[in-house]
Parts: structure tokens; sequence; C-alpha cells
């Protein structure tokens, strides 16, 4: 790459963040079904057609910001499900669940972005599966090395049907160590994580309202009740 056409990507790229971050906070104002590239190119002082060049349309910055979001989400459930690969099964899926709902109230619009009303006359590309996973996978290794390490406790089998064990058959296949985990406790582990984001989700939008106050301690007692459910040893 020449000095002219390094000069021009550090360009495009400094540009491209810079309409990223005014569709954010238009993201945050308007709602993901109020976004649209006119208000961005206003906000950046551009004309339209000059941020076609950038994204060819409306889905595709939507893309752009939803695939962020998973990988912001994504990297800080990684870096606690590393930070404490030393302490007990059990307390590790507690803390990041705890990591996956502070990341929520931190980003409440990006959360509602990613798990909340789907966005009229949008369709998530491929693009956005891989970074989808991250934090799903984050909570799976820790039961994959749970289990690496003798430390799932045993729990009673499970009657699956032919077609949700080969699911399960293709999702021990996406983590190391995941294919140690018998057929239940990968069942148990898929209704946990199901059951976090569906607390998550309850307490940003508000449906908790004059029920709960003790949003954190509740997260905490959940995850503990799901770590038990799937036989973290702790």
């Amino acid at each position: 790459m020449t000095l002219a056409e390094s000069a021009r990507a550090r360009t495009r790229a400094a540009i491209t963040s810079e309409i990223v971050a005014a569709a954010r906070r238009q993201l945050d104002r308007y709602g993901p079904a109020g976004l649209s590239l006119r208000g961005v190119a206003r906000e950046v002082g551009m004309v339209s057609s000059a941020v076609y060049r950038y994204f060819a349309s409306r889905d595709e910055l939507l893309t752009a910001l939803i695939v962020e979001s998973y990988d912001s989400l994504g990297a800080a459930a990684e870096e606690r499900a590393a930070a404490t690969v030393g302490l007990a099964p059990r307390r590790r899926w507690v803390e990041v669940a705890l990591s996956v709902r502070a990341w929520a109230i931190a980003h409440p619009h990006d959360y509602a972005l990613l798990y909340g009303t789907p966005v009229p006359g949008y369709r998530a590309p491929e693009a956005t599966v891989v970074p989808g996973v991250r934090v799903s996978l984050a909570l799976v290794s820790v039961v994959a090395d749970a289990a690496a390490a003798g430390r799932l406790v045993p729990r009673p089998p499970l009657a699956l049907s032919a077609a949700l064990r080969a699911d399960v058959a293709a999702l021990r296949g996406l983590v190391a160590g995941f294919e140690q985990v018998d057929e239940a406790t990968v069942v148990r582990a898929l209704a946990a994580w199901s059951q976090l984001f569906g607390l998550v989700s309850f307490e940003l939008f508000g449906q908790t309202r004059g029920a709960v106050t003790a949003h954190e301690d509740l997260l905490v007692a959940t995850a503990a009740v799901q770590a038990d459910a799937i036989g973290l040893a702790g």
C-alpha cells in the first residue's frame, strides 16, 4: 500500500467511525426505527449522497451498529470469563452473568437494538452471526472448562427429541471441550442462557416494575440457581 493509499484508508476509517458514532446518537434519541441516513448526514455535516459512499443503505448502517454492539457485549463477557478462571465454576457463571447485566445497564439502547423489538423491514445478515454468539460462547466456556476439570456435578438425564439432539450435537462442536458435556447439561445451559437474557430484558424494559427493586440481587440469585441446575460445582 502506498502512502497515498494509506492516507485515504485512514481518512475513510475516520469518517466511517464518525458516521457510526452519529448513528448511535440517533439510535439513542429515536430508536432503531427512527434511524435514517439523511439524519445521520445532517449530524456529521455531509450531504446524503456522500454518506451513501460509506453505507449503501440504512440497513447496512444498522448492521454496523449491531455488529459493534454484539462485539462490545461479547468482549465484556469474554473478559469476565477469562478473569475468573481460577474461581469455582458456579461463581464464574454468576460473574459472567453479572457482566452481561452490567453491559446492558451501561448500554440500554444498544441492548434494545440487539434484544428488543425487531426493526420493521430489517433482516439481520450473516455478518451478525459470529459477533452475536460471542456472549453465548463465553457462558458456554464456563461449562466446558468445568467439564474439563471434572467439576460438573451429575444431573438426571432428560428425554430429548431426535431434532433437539441434532441441535445439541451441533452446539457441542462450537467450543473446545464442550464435546465432553452430556446432552442434558447442554440443554440446561441453553435454558439458563435464555433465562439470563429474559431477566435482563425484563429489568431494562420495565417488566418487573412494582415487583422487584433489588435487580442485581435477583440476577445473582437466579444465576446461582442456574449454575446449580447445570451442575457447576461451587
